[in-house]
């Protein structure tokens, strides 16, 4: 007697659920909804992107570049804090963002991303001081020390009311642009 091909594709299909039920299960961490199933990026340089342009930048090469220093509230820890650090402006103009954005330029954004996944959306506008009073620096030192818990590098931005789009263990930054 000669199997159908009906009778074949059920006794593979019986086949398959078998071998997919002994295989080992990894479930995921259950995350609240809204959370991206994304693994963790180790601290290290940071990397700006802007189109097909890019820089990495590390604590030695910032180093060399002009700082500047801030003193901010820090809700969290109910406390002024000095950070010293380098315009994140100064950064971007080499790849092509625009210090006096005008027009289509105000389109653009940045996406700046911590080494936790913790990420922030800027305005070209909110981090250019041709636009905005407020000063946003990528941070190498704070209260005039190496940044430890929170660096080596972190994105601290003056004149918000929490420190909630500060970025610790900061590796990326993205420019991109709105439709």
């Amino acid at each position: 007697m000669k199997p159908s091909g009906v009778a074949i594709a059920i006794i593979l299909g019986i086949l398959s659920l078998g071998a997919l039920a002994a295989r080992p299960q990894n479930p995921q961490p259950q995350l609240p909804m809204g959370e991206m199933h994304k693994a963790a990026v180790p601290a290290g340089p940071l990397k700006i992107t802007f189109g097909d342009k890019s820089a990495t930048w590390t604590v030695a090469t910032l180093a060399s570049l002009p700082h500047v220093t801030v003193t901010v509230y820090n809700e969290h820890t109910k406390a002024n804090e000095t950070y010293s650090g380098v315009p994140l402006i100064a950064l971007l103009t080499p790849l092509g963002v625009s210090e006096h954005p005008r027009g289509k330029d105000l389109r653009l954004y940045v996406v700046a991303e911590g080494s936790d996944l913790y990420e922030v959306v800027y305005a070209s506008g909110e981090i250019t001081p041709d636009v905005s009073s407020s000063t946003v620096i990528v941070a190498d030192t704070g209260n005039g020390k190496p940044l430890a818990d929170s660096g080596p590098l972190q994105l601290i931005a003056t004149g918000e009311k929490r420190p909630a789009r500060w970025v610790r263990n900061l590796v990326a930054i993205k420019v991109l642009g709105a439709v």
